[in-house]
């Protein structure tokens, strides 16, 4: 009986030989660990408890933290201020028994659609070896081997709330092989996957500021800001900074206003739903002359603006996030 051979548009239909995979990339965890009392008298071992027990039975550690580090189960958070990474792998799914198809030619390309971009923009891509995939370059393919696979590193600075969705498009090209071996009747193919993630806010900023007098001739504003920790896990301010609006300048009133000082607190550690304050002293130089527009002058004063917040922090084993608010201002 003779063999139905697939026409081209059936080919199309018939399952992709390269898969993708996407994995993101976040560092791991200490596991935790709960030391049971000295019980022998029940006959358990104060050791059964321990993640990581020690060479030595005799001696027992009543850390929670042990050195043993687990890995993500799952997707996890996406917060505003970090960076999102995640591997792209395209698998070359050919059983390498298999002498009649090969694969080459596998490209892979992600765009970001963010809320701004719903239309979506391209990411850069770095390779495995350290070479980067610029935007546009159709030069950058290659050619796995059955079993083997192409990985290309994405990295993207999330900087505002809501629904992101991470499009993947795989290209490629099929061949089937004669007997000696010789690729012909090569054919492109593509496929595009979606993966869909939100952005959260990891801190909440709320601020109040307010004139506090002025005294020969300078004006003088207090900024306060309350930061909430609203994520899943501990956070540690590494800085936080006010950019004062020309000609104000500023004067930090919280734990790093003495940096010469050896006694200087360390920077506070917020865990989920930690509140800290800060606050800082703006003073400015109130100009004498008088202006030449009441009217204009009036409306422009009404409320001044005073500077920007810039905050910088480090989550779990080290992980580095920034945030900056909008200008800030003062009713006079």
């Amino acid at each position: 009986m003779a063999h139905h051979r697939p026409t081209q548009s059936e080919a199309l239909k018939m399952p992709h030989t390269v898969s993708l995979k996407v994995l993101r990339l976040s560092r791991p965890s200490l596991a935790t660990q709960y030391p049971l009392p000295n019980s022998e008298a029940l006959g358990i071992a104060p050791s059964a408890s321990l993640a990581y027990p020690a060479s030595n039975p005799s001696s027992t550690s009543q850390s929670i933290l042990s050195p043993v580090l687990n890995l993500p189960e799952a997707f996890g958070s996406a917060y505003v201020g970090e960076t999102f990474s995640c591997t792209l792998c395209a698998n070359n799914e050919l059983d390498p028994s298999d002498k009649t198809r090969t694969i080459s030619n596998v490209r892979i390309q992600g765009d970001m659609q963010t809320p701004s971009t719903p239309t979506g923009s391209t990411l850069e891509l770095i390779a495995s070896d350290n070479s980067k995939e610029g935007k546009g370059d159709e030069n950058v393919e290659s050619t796995p081997g059955p079993g083997e696979s192409l990985q290309r590193i994405l990295r993207f600075e999330l900087k505002e709330e809501g629904n992101h969705v991470l499009a993947v498009t795989v290209t490629y090209t099929e061949s089937t092989t004669t007997g000696e071996g010789t690729a012909v009747n090569g054919k492109v193919r593509t496929f595009r996957k979606l993966y869909q993630f939100v952005a959260q806010q990891l801190l909440s900023v709320r601020t109040k500021a307010g004139e506090l007098s002025v005294k020969d001739g300078v004006g003088r504003y207090l900024l306060e800001a309350q930061l909430e920790n609203l994520g899943e896990g501990p956070v540690s301010l590494e800085t936080v900074d006010l950019n004062p609006k020309a000609p104000f300048k500023s004067t930090s009133l919280n734990w790093d206003s003495h940096p010469h000082e050896t006694d200087t607190l360390a920077a506070p550690i917020l865990n989920p739903r930690d509140v800290i304050q800060v606050a800082f002293l703006l003073e400015d130089s109130i100009s004498t002359e008088p202006p030449i527009d009441a009217e204009k002058s009036n409306a422009d004063d009404s409320r001044r603006v005073l500077g920007q917040l810039a905050i910088q922090w480090r989550s779990a084993l080290g992980d580095y996030g920034s945030l900056s608010t909008g200008w800030l201002t003062s009713r006079k």
